[in-house]
């Protein structure tokens, strides 16, 4: 079997592609008969199950290293070519639809590839297509930019990942200093990070009005696949989380400051937890790796098998080094029927739940691979992360591996982290609404109505001496906002999700574990709501399911003293 490196990438031949496929639509539209017009469907999603798979491949070594100049090349040929093929997927659609079996096909290949497919329509014509390669050029700079950072620490360079262990020292002049730099950075790139995201607003706008859409809210979540809730409940969803969640995180603020013994705590003090430090893993990068193929093998079978194939494939790349783009992802390659995890270990706690969360992703991936369709073997977002969040509550009985001492403070740490963290996510959806909303704002009133959000759900977060972040600049940081617009509000609801199955676990592991596989097996084929149904869970729109959830998460955190913390 192929490792990672040996996997090849070959650039894909545009015009070829184009040709294949209008043979192929020819054959489609001429076929006397369901059977052969599902054979060549077949034979259409192997190309473009290719096309995805070279995108993907590119798109991971150019992050691996985006100084290589190959790569570099690669993105910039991708970025070029992505809207032509979003048009002839587009052209892929309407002859579907247009099939003169397309009773028969709907039933054979399932409803929602069809929804998807009108989706997929209304979110492209030929006159965006120019419009289409400015996005996709001004999401590379930013991500580009956001590799770039060379900090100068301790006689050492470092990038933004390598610079989050010191914003948690222990000390907390260190975590002042190391703040101050990380910060710095993006203050000394604000101009550059305001003209993206103008730009980006401003080409997103155009394309959804172009579109027909009255603004690019609608069509984003047209992109988003969001099939069976739309605006009006996530506003709603937002406002439980107002009612229902922050006065439980402004509580869990005040627990963290008595902890610290602070008189105020400052936005360098937010992510250090423990007047003894975070809970770290035991142990370096190889060390953590063989802990999670011990953890994986007494989790389940599956899980056993799985770990091992990405182990001994090398498709798993967790360090940090120069020139690697920040955060973490997992990515599907259809061609070779397997998932490639990459992120930026540091030394944190971050490290187990990267671990935990992206290996839910790919073992997700990995269970659905029997599904040749694209639009059926991967779950739009909200959908995937609850694979991802519920993977990090499902393996909390091995976090003694990890943490050995220490494990107790970080389930304190991990449970309390996704409180803290729910209101951010929905300050992030609420801003981009209001963003999209009033495209015409100054890259100064945008920064004003983030810090009034802030204010709103973030109430205990204060920055005094650091302008960039008192005037607004914190969400400069957040790559979905440039990259992925909308897709926030997804973890959120995903963590409602994963909450459920911690309870469901601690009741019965292995009801939870089989809700668990259930969930992961089918991958995309379902909505969001249908998933939820199929895995027993609440939905997190329905009135009463967020209260609900947290007051059990409310009960179970007030009766652990974390004053030995």
């Amino acid at each position: 079997m192929e490792k990672f490196s040996e996997l090849q990438y070959e650039p894909i031949n545009l015009k070829q592609f184009m040709t294949t496929i209008e043979i192929l639509l020819n054959e489609f539209q001429n076929a006397d008969n369901v059977k052969e017009q599902l054979h060549v469907f077949e034979e259409i999603n192997i190309e473009r199950n290719h096309v995805m798979t070279m995108f993907e491949l590119c798109y991971a070594r150019y992050t691996l290293n985006t100084k290589d100049e190959y790569y570099v090349a690669q993105m910039d040929y991708v970025d070029e070519i992505e809207p032509e093929i979003k048009g002839v997927e587009s052209k892929i659609y309407k002859v579907i639809l247009n099939s003169k079996f397309v009773k028969e096909l709907e039933e054979e290949i399932g409803t929602l590839f069809f929804q998807k497919a009108k989706f997929a329509i209304k979110a492209f014509s030929e006159e965006v297509k120019k419009e289409l390669v400015v996005e996709n050029k001004l999401t590379s700079e930013y991500t580009k930019i956001m590799a770039s950072a060379q900090i100068d620490y301790k006689g050492e360079v470092k990038n933004l990942s390598q610079m989050k262990p010191y914003m948690i020292s222990k000390n907390r002049n260190e975590r002042k200093e190391a703040s101050e730099k990380y910060y710095g950075f993006l203050k000394d790139k604000q101009g550059e990070l305001d003209r993206i995201y103008d730009e980006l607003v401003k080409v997103r706008t155009s394309i959804a009005i172009k579109l027909g859409f009255k603004n690019f809210i609608e069509l984003g979540y047209i992109r988003m696949y969001r099939l069976d809730y739309n605006e009006e409940m996530v506003a709603n969803f937002r406002k439980q989380v107002l009612e229902d969640i922050v006065p439980i995180s402004s509580e869990l603020r005040k627990r963290q400051v008595k902890r610290l013994n602070l008189e105020t705590l400052e936005y360098y003090d937010i992510d250090y937890m423990f007047k003894n430090g975070n809970p770290k893993p035991q142990g370096n990068h190889d060390w953590i790796v063989e802990q999670g193929k011990c953890m994986y093998q007494e989790l389940s079978d599956e899980t056993a098998e799985f770990y091992t194939m990405m182990i001994e494939r090398e498709l798993i790349d967790l360090v940090a080094k120069p020139g690697k783009s920040g955060g973490g992802y997992c990515m599907y390659l259809p061609d070779f029927k397997v998932p490639f995890v990459f992120s930026n270990f540091n030394g944190t706690e971050g490290d187990i739940t990267v671990l935990t969360h992206e290996m839910g992703h790919a073992f997700q991936s990995y269970q659905s691979r029997w599904i040749k369709i694209p639009e059926l073997c991967n779950p739009t977002y909200e959908s995937a992360e609850i694979h991802s969040m519920s993977m990090e509550f499902l393996t909390y009985p091995w976090m003694e591996r990890f943490f050995v001492q220490d494990t107790d403070k970080f389930k304190f740490f991990h449970m309390s982290d996704g409180i803290l963290f729910i209101p951010y996510g929905v300050l992030v959806d609420h801003f981009q609404h209001y963003v999209y909303d009033n495209p015409t704002k100054t890259p100064s009133e945008r920064r004003s109505m983030w810090r009034e959000l802030e204010k709103m759900y973030l109430p205990a977060v204060t920055y005094n001496d650091n302008l960039y972040l008192e005037n607004g600049g914190y969400w400069q940081k957040q790559s979905h906002i440039f990259e992925d617009p909308f897709y926030y509000i997804d973890y959120t609801l995903a963590q409602i999700c994963a909450y459920q199955f911690y309870v469901k676990d601690l009741e019965n592991h292995n009801d939870a574990w089989q809700d668990y596989m259930n969930l992961c097996s089918v991958g995309g084929s379902k909505p969001f709501l249908e998933l939820l149904e199929l895995a027993n869970l609440k939905s997190p729109f329905e009135d009463g399911t967020v209260k609900d959830v947290m007051k059990i998460f409310d009960k179970k955190l007030k009766a652990i003293d974390d004053s030995k913390f």
